[in-house]
């Protein structure tokens, strides 16, 4: 268990909450191995299929403190929130924002820093970590490239501005990538980002880690109460996790992509493992895919310092304390969303 920001996270499959006089306390089968006052919360986020006690449930409804339920793997199941604090008034200042023209455009600024910012560290971290390995000239050029960007990004005054500086740092990032490929450079050769459908190995798990991200990210928008299909950056359409698809924006480089090139450097998935359909897709066999499964949940157990809390918290709780930012940015507690700035 975790307390981030007055909410508690139970992250033990088999816990069982329960309320024990103003206090939450957690079982993990007849063990207690926490207990935090009630009413020191804003909410409870439970990845875990053994519940809550319904004298805790009608205490939180009553406190107005959410209680979310996700399986342990991230899936959102069901959120029960209070009378008065439930999600519309959030919800209805994130509508009135996403049509603020400055408040929109200010966000998605934000997030679009955060990309390239975190994409630019990516490539100076290779050229610190693996410098005899790679081209250096090459990748300190991208990377000068994509820091030169964001002032231009900062300065944006349209989206169409904002998404055209964002798609030439893409351009240029995705264009060096290949030189992070440091094993298995037969296999796995990246000429360039392809989707729908992935056209080679490396793009197949692209596509497959950013899957797993944005399904991450759609769970922690719905924890907080935000809607995900509500967007800045991305335009809302329907089906469209618009708002995930802004948030993931700051987490592709930094979690997905150095994933999926951990996968491949480590020879922990091999070429072989890839197959080309009739439609010119590739993709991973079912054994791959359940290996990728189990090493993406242990790469979201790994621990790191939170750049705006400066608190240890794990990778796979980051998104969480991203969706809380956001939602107390748009309830008025903060002057700005803190974007999160990995270096």
């Amino acid at each position: 268990m975790r307390k981030l920001l007055n909410t508690l996270y139970v992250t033990s499959e088999n816990s069982y909450l329960a309320l024990d006089g103003e206090n939450v306390v957690v079982f993990d089968g007849q063990a207690e191995i926490g207990r935090l006052p009630l009413h020191n919360l804003d909410g409870i986020v439970s990845f875990g299929y053994r519940g809550t006690s319904p004298a805790l449930m009608g205490a939180c409804v009553e406190r107005n403190v959410s209680l979310c339920y996700l399986t342990p793997q991230g899936k959102f199941l069901a959120r029960i929130s209070g009378k008065i604090r439930g999600n519309v008034a959030l919800r209805q200042q994130q509508y009135d924002s996403s049509r603020d023209t400055a408040v929109s455009l200010e966000i998605a600024k934000n997030c679009i820093l955060g990309k390239v910012y975190n994409s630019r560290w990516v490539l100076e971290r290779a050229i610190r970590d693996h410098r005899l390995q790679i081209d250096v000239e090459r990748v300190r050029g991208a990377s000068m490239f994509l820091k030169n960007s964001l002032a231009l990004i900062q300065n944006s005054q349209t989206k169409e501005q904002l998404r055209g500086y964002e798609g030439e740092a893409a351009s240029i990032y995705f264009g060096i990538l290949d030189q992070l490929i440091l094993q298995q450079k037969k296999e796995f050769v990246f000429q360039g980002r392809n989707k729908r459908p992935p056209q080679d190995p490396v793009n197949a798990l692209l596509s497959f880690a950013y899957t797993l991200l944005t399904n991450t990210i759609t769970s922690a928008l719905e924890t907080v109460g935000l809607d995900p299909y509500v967007g800045y950056l991305h335009t809302d359409r329907p089906g469209r996790a618009s708002l995930s698809l802004d948030l993931i924006e700051e987490f592709r480089a930094v979690l997905a992509d150095r994933f999926v090139l951990s996968l491949i450097n480590r020879k922990m998935i091999t070429g072989k493992e890839f197959k080309k359909q009739e439609n010119g897709a590739v993709r991973m066999d079912d054994e791959a895919r359940k290996r990728v499964l189990v090493e993406w949940q242990n790469r979201k157990k790994e621990v790191i310092t939170h750049p705006y809390l400066q608190e240890k918290v794990e990778w796979g709780m980051v998104p969480y304390v991203q969706a809380m930012l956001l939602a107390r940015y748009l309830r008025g507690d903060l002057d700005g969303y803190p974007v999160f700035l990995w270096k």
